[in-house]
């Protein structure tokens, strides 16, 4: 399966996706994951968000893509600053079908 992360996403990238605005290689790129179906992961950064922030992310997930805010999981007690960013890059990972070994709810 092919698929796509864009991280960081900032909002001005999510936006010009959003209204399908091509007019890098990123947003080329996003543009046609979404055209073939393909999945597409976008890592947001940006917070706190506003009302066009909110509908640029509802438009994205309509069209297909998947919106992966870059906030750090605490469920799994991480003890350094890397298993911290861990649990951000691990959730992006399991999100496009990687397998990989990260916590798990419940384990």
């Amino acid at each position: 399966m092919r698929r796509s992360i864009i991280c960081p996403c900032s909002m001005g990238t999510m936006a010009r996706i959003a209204t399908g605005i091509s007019n890098d290689l990123t947003t080329r790129a996003a543009d046609v994951i979404l055209k073939e179906r393909r999945k597409l992961i976008l890592m947001i950064r940006d917070t706190p968000y506003s009302l066009i922030h909110i509908n640029n992310m509802k438009t994205v997930t309509e069209a297909g893509g998947i919106i992966c805010p870059a906030s750090p999981s605490f469920y799994s007690k991480p003890k350094t600053f890397e298993e911290l960013a861990a649990t951000v890059v691990d959730r992006a990972l399991d999100l496009a079908g990687l397998d990989i070994k990260s916590y798990r709810w419940a384990e």
